[in-house]
């Protein structure tokens, strides 16, 4: 652990969404896009989402966290944000990884939404076929 630095970096994506997480010890705050996460958020679920990696570690309180998260959706931010948090804390204590590497938060979600395609209605849908 490298006591000399203020905070610890960790990077997020998941979709089209790219979070920035700096971690530092404190007392629990989440700051994202400069308002409290659950103003910025609004529903506890994408809250509980993005703080996972922290509740799985046992340090809920024990840390702050400030957020610059850009590009998709609410959810979308929420496991990016997830994903720079578990980031963040391998970075600070490398014997969480197999903690981290066991929830799934270090799995970068590759999925994204797949493209349209000519002659087609949307990515697969064709459009309907008449016999006669």
């Amino acid at each position: 652990m490298a006591e000399a630095t203020l905070y610890h970096y960790g990077l997020g994506r998941r979709k089209c969404a790219v979070a920035r997480v700096r971690l530092m010890p404190g007392d629990g705050r989440a700051i994202v896009n400069g308002k409290p996460i659950a103003d910025y958020f609004g529903r506890p679920a994408l809250e509980a989402v993005a703080r996972a990696p922290l509740t799985e570690a046992a340090l809920p309180i024990a840390y702050s966290m400030v957020v610059k998260v850009v590009g998709g959706g609410h959810a979308g931010q929420a496991g990016a944000i997830r994903h720079g948090v578990a980031r963040a804390l391998v970075k600070m204590d490398e014997e969480l990884r197999p903690l981290m590497r066991r929830g799934g938060f270090l799995t970068r979600d590759a999925r994204v939404k797949e493209r349209k395609k000519y002659g087609l209605k949307r990515a697969r849908k064709a459009p309907q076929y008449t016999k006669r």
